[in-house]
């Protein structure tokens, strides 16, 4: 079962993404096409992109993506950990003083934009008080094979956070109110009437019901990432693909600028894809329905 679960996934799959991939590139390429600025007099004057590294595009993206990587990864960590610790408070206290305080904050957080964060950040917790340096992902004047684990991550952390509030409120939110309906559902009832206490109940009732809607949205927040590493690399100055993405745009390298949009579609596709999976994987009715399609 879970064998032909799996042909039929992957086959699925493969189409949607060669499909993806195709009008990606035929969107993208129309909209470049229509644009008024010519990208050689672009080149006349202006700060150079991918053509200073006289390298192809690949390897370019290769190379920048190594660096975004560990960033989205720490922010996609920091994020599920964060709104899923959050969400699960404010379902336990629905509708009390900490449920209140902390969906305010969670509404207000999701109206505001990544490089003002940033920005807070930097001024509070690095030119202020000094804790982290004002950016790049290795500290200036030492070789790159010379840099620490530990250097590296003092230079990762404030960017990671930063990014990580892009999408630790819409993970909050969404686990609240997953608990707030189990815990108010008939057998939560049902539990509390035979003198269960409250933490019991939500170890053995809220969170086994909402870990795998929330592990789904944490998978699907990967657009959201990857689209808010281009302001916080900005802002921080930490060169990953997001800043190479924002300095093809601005020079208009078109092959450079082209060829991150086409991995971004395939990186989103691929988040897309493990939640999907994860589901099927984890809810044997989920993975019946789809076969029996």
């Amino acid at each position: 079962m879970k064998n032909k679960y799996y042909m039929k996934l992957t086959g699925k799959y493969l189409l949607r993404m060669v499909t993806l991939l195709i009008a990606v590139s035929i969107i993208s390429f129309l909209l470049v096409s229509m644009s008024p600025v010519d990208p050689v007099q672009q080149y006349v004057g202006a700060v150079p992109v991918s053509l200073i590294y006289r390298r192809p595009v690949l390897d370019i993206i290769k190379e920048k993506f190594v660096t975004s990587l560990a960033l989205m990864a720490a922010a996609w960590l920091f994020s599920g950990i964060i709104g899923f610790t959050v969400g699960c408070v404010m379902g336990a206290f629905h509708g009390k003083g900490p449920d209140k305080v902390l969906k305010k904050v969670c509404l207000i957080m999701c109206s505001i934009p990544t490089f003002w964060i940033g920005i807070v950040f930097l001024m509070i917790f690095s030119v202020k008080l000094g804790w982290f340096p004002m950016g790049m992902s290795v500290p200036k004047g030492i070789p790159t094979d010379q840099v620490t684990v530990l250097q590296r991550i003092h230079h990762l952390i404030l960017p990671a956070l930063t990014l990580s509030f892009l999408s630790f409120a819409n993970v909050a939110l969404h686990t609240r109110e997953k608990l707030v309906d189990v815990l108010e559902s008939e057998y939560v009832l049902f539990a509390k009437a035979r003198g269960e206490s409250g933490w019991s109940i939500l170890k053995r009732h809220g969170l086994r019901n909402i870990m795998l809607p929330a592990v789904t949205m944490q998978f699907g927040s990967f657009s959201e990432l990857f689209g808010g590493s281009v302001l916080a690399e900005t802002v921080f100055s930490y060169p990953g693909l997001g800043a190479a993405a924002s300095a093809a745009g601005m020079g208009s390298d078109v092959p450079l600028l082209l060829g991150i949009t086409l991995f971004s579609a395939l990186f989103v596709f691929v988040g897309n894809m493990l939640a999907n999976i994860i589901y099927g994987v984890v809810d044997p009715q989920i993975r019946e329905g789809y076969i029996n399609e």
